[in-house]
């Protein structure tokens, strides 16, 4: 049982060679529930943002930031559940960053198969959580962080979890398409899951609406499960969105 999408997306981003191209991110698939685990960077050889370091995460990571000269900066959660921040202590205490995440989701730090139920417990048997040494709380719906040279915009969006949050770069790319992080909120022609502990599906879709359908229809999403998309392509065709708007 995933925490993921309720309709999964066929395929989740490859970090390839774990080269970044002149845009400067990339993502991977992490762990037995194929999170979507970020990189994002200025330009080489500058701080790095890591969002949603997944299970088994550092191997892979270690050789992007070591192709690229980079050094971590602060790990980002989207939301508390195993499959999106197995790592994140690991990575934060590694290289001596913090770690942002929810006040909502932050026990789940310690306690991350919260509400998963017992395929989920048995996948992690023998497993110990603690949390990172440094530990930020994202407690100011719509503030703005920067971290490594890029400006990170926090917005709450809860449904999936109480502290669910997307995090919004502002012309991130080359083609100056601003990108948002969407964690387990909103997939490509799906959405997340309300049916696990701290979940509701009216908050999500009043999330969704409030806080991504206002976006340009050019804004990437990279979400935490499953192949990147836009906003204007999921409000033409998510099924889940239909007759939605702000």
């Amino acid at each position: 049982m995933s925490s993921g999408p309720c309709s999964r997306p066929a395929s989740s981003p490859d970090a390839g060679d774990g080269k970044l191209g002149t845009v400067l991110i990339t993502g991977f698939p992490a762990g037995l529930l194929a999170c979507n685990c970020y990189v994002l960077a200025e330009r080489p050889g500058t701080d790095a943002v890591i969002v949603d370091p997944g299970q088994g995460a550092m191997g892979t990571l270690r050789r992007i930031l070591d192709k690229n000269r980079l050094t971590p900066a602060a790990v980002l959660l989207t939301h508390g559940h195993i499959d999106h921040i197995w790592s994140a202590q690991k990575v934060s205490d590694t290289f001596g960053c913090p770690t942002y995440v929810h006040p909502a989701d932050r026990f789940m730090l310690t306690d991350p198969i919260y509400g998963l139920g017992p395929r989920i417990a048995q996948l992690v048997a023998g497993a110990f959580f603690r949390e990172p040494k440094q530990v930020v709380e994202l407690d100011r719906d719509g503030d703005k962080i920067d971290l490594g040279g890029i400006s990170v915009n926090i917005d709450h969006t809860p449904g999936h979890t109480r502290g669910s949050v997307v995090f919004r770069v502002l012309q991130a790319t080359n083609n100056d398409k601003d990108i948002v992080f969407t964690g387990d909120t909103l997939f490509e022609r799906a959405i997340g899951r309300t049916d696990l502990a701290g979940g509701s599906g009216r908050d999500l879709l009043r999330s969704i609406v409030d806080k991504l359908l206002v976006l340009d229809d050019s804004t990437v999403v990279l979400p935490g499960h499953g192949n990147s998309t836009t906003i204007g392509a999921e409000r033409r065709f998510n099924p889940f969105l239909e007759g939605l708007s702000r």
